[in-house]
């Protein structure tokens, strides 16, 4: 096999070899079907197979109650931050939204276009550094649904908690943390990911939705927006990502070899606790972004003394088969996600260059 690199992207973002090596074996002919995955068609017995294996694993890992309904649908995260209030928020009608992070902030844009979007909390004046305590979160009075994101990518903070919305429906964006430990599904209404960080290939997302939404859902919503009609139709409405959802349910086959949610929370602990290690104890020459409390086991964000030696930093990085550290155009800095595929050993070999690095600048 070529020489694989370290692959520190925040999406699409690097999949485990075992997943990779067997979609590999069945390039050609799926398991003797004399056809790829990808020619295959979705009405297929075939299809039919590996779309319900994708939904079991799904609901198997995360433990999803037979009141929710789990669809795969195309757009990405970013077109749900459009759909949830397209479907559940009415002019005159008010949803709340807690920003920590470029991502929340975009939704609750997107929101404001259909109704009243109010920042119940925001952590932009500091720099979004910092994730609110539970006490500290208030819903409206009457309000549709409570929105947040998990884990912001860009700034690399994370929610240590699942958030309770108090009987206001919770909607959570779990693009970049979702499979990484175990959640209590029960605690919320909607939870929504792209799949190209720790479910599979970019192309296809997964949307967890419980059954009492797709009731409230209104007469005449355009069709292919509609989560009832999908919900209704198997998430085959129209020509689903076929090749996305076939290894979304190799990657969760990968993680109950692995030992499961639980096992997949310690491994990311240990990953990040060497990274972060490494931040705190370089006398100042590495300085991390996220207050402590709030730090991402998925995005590690920090900065060096200066945009140069940043700049630098990378460039040997890359060097040495470390790719994808440079930190979101929007801000800057250094950004190593390390999400469930990504090998201990790498998280090791960016330490070394750090270290080096350090000592020699």
């Amino acid at each position: 096999m070529e020489r694989r690199i370290f692959n520190f992207s925040s999406g699409p973002a690097t999949l485990p070899i075992e997943v990779l090596e067997k979609a590999s074996a069945e390039m050609l002919s799926f398991r003797g079907s004399g056809m790829s995955v990808m020619e295959m068609s979705h009405r297929s017995a075939y299809f039919e197979g590996i779309l319900a294996s994708a939904e079991r694993g799904i609901r198997d890992l995360l433990n999803v109650p037979s009141n929710y309904r789990i669809l795969f649908l195309q757009g990405g995260a970013r077109l749900q931050f459009s759909m949830i209030p397209m479907n559940f928020l009415g002019a005159g009608e008010t949803a709340d939204y807690l920003i920590t992070g470029a991502w929340g902030k975009i939704a609750a844009k997107e929101a404001a276009k259909c109704g009243n979007a109010r920042i119940v909390s925001s952590s932009e004046s500091s720099g979004f550094k910092s994730i609110p305590e539970q006490a500290e979160i208030v819903p409206s009075v009457g309000a549709k649904y409570l929105h947040y994101v998990s884990n912001e990518t860009i700034d690399g903070v994370e929610f240590k908690y699942d958030l309770d919305g108090h009987g206001v429906p919770v909607v959570c964006d779990a693009s970049s943390n979702i499979l990484s430990k175990p959640l209590d599904i029960e605690k919320y209404a909607i939870i929504y990911a792209g799949a190209q960080k720790n479910i599979g290939p970019s192309g296809v997302t997964l949307v967890i939705i419980r059954d009492d939404m797709l009731d409230r859902v209104p007469a005449g919503q355009h069709s292919m927006l509609d989560y009832r009609a999908i919900a209704e139709n198997g998430s085959m409405l129209n020509t689903p990502n076929t090749w996305g959802i076939y290894i979304i349910s190799l990657v969760c086959e990968w993680l109950r070899s692995q030992g499961g949610l639980a096992a997949m929370a310690e491994k990311s602990a240990l990953k990040a606790a060497v990274l972060y290690d490494s931040i705190d104890n370089s006398d100042g020459f590495y300085t991390g972004h996220a207050e402590r409390s709030a730090r991402s086991l998925m995005n590690v964000t920090f900065r060096l003394p200066s945009i140069e030696l940043e700049d630098k930093f990378c460039v040997e990085a890359t060097a040495l088969g470390l790719d994808g550290l440079k930190g979101h155009r929007s801000v800057g800095g250094i950004r190593a996600s390390i999400y469930n595929a990504f090998p201990k050993e790498g998280v090791e070999r960016l330490v070394e260059l750090m270290s080096d690095f350090a000592g020699r600048n």
